[in-house]
């Protein structure tokens, strides 16, 4: 299984979330954001968290229009799977990847630390390694994690099946405590946690790594 993870100006865990896909049994490219095209043969495109471009203007709101955005677009529009975790999350929001939109947290101050998460549903690539219901310690580390959605997208959501995870305690005020949604065809995924944070005993837990050797054994065998 080939990933490519994406590299921006202000990205801080794409290094992490290269190792933790590795280490599940992926081949892994790093790609530039100034690129025009990804890899061949990529499965996955990884976006990962940071503070791309400085969070300037709204976060991911300028990571979103860089030319390789054009390429994760057409990926999962192609139907290739789009994972973007925590800064990666605001950049496929304002993609219109994944609809909604992150807002400053509830408290008004950056949140960094280890919540509880419950995996609401199993029926995705990146969440078939939990048991719907299985309750995860996975960091957070965000000062706009806030999810927001319309009425009517939220209803979507839930009837489909489509809230991947929701946090046990909620840090940032998101709404029905929202950690993580799929998109409709569920090949794409953000996240506010940070699952690669907690991949590997060295971390303190490794309730993330059945997240990436789920997600490849999955792509592996399809």
């Amino acid at each position: 299984m080939h990933a490519a993870v994406i590299v921006f100006p202000g990205s801080n865990c794409d290094r992490d979330l290269a190792v933790a896909l590795e280490r599940a049994g992926a081949r892994v490219s790093m790609v530039w954001h100034k690129d025009t095209s990804l890899p061949d043969g990529v499965d996955l495109i990884g976006v990962p968290g940071g503070f791309s471009f400085g969070d300037y203007l709204r976060c991911g709101a300028i990571a979103a229009n860089s030319p390789i955005c054009r390429s994760v677009v057409a990926h999962a529009d192609k139907g290739g799977y789009v994972l973007g975790v925590c800064n990666g999350f605001q950049i496929l929001t304002e993609t219109g990847l994944l609809p909604g939109v992150l807002l400053r947290n509830a408290a008004l101050k950056y949140v960094c630390k280890p919540v509880g998460l419950r995996v609401e549903t199993a029926a995705s690539a990146f969440t078939s390694g939990y048991g719907a219901g299985d309750t995860i310690t996975v960091p957070i580390a965000h000062h706009d994690g806030n999810y927001h959605a319309d009425a009517d997208t939220l209803r979507a959501l839930n009837a489909e099946d489509r809230v991947a995870f929701r946090y046990t305690d909620n840090p940032n005020g998101s709404a029905e405590d929202i950690a993580g949604i799929l998109s409709a065809n569920r090949r794409v995924l953000g996240m506010m946690p940070h699952p690669e944070r907690m991949a590997e005993a060295a971390h303190g837990g490794t309730d993330g790594a059945a997240m990436f050797s789920g997600l490849v054994g999955q792509l592996a065998d399809a």
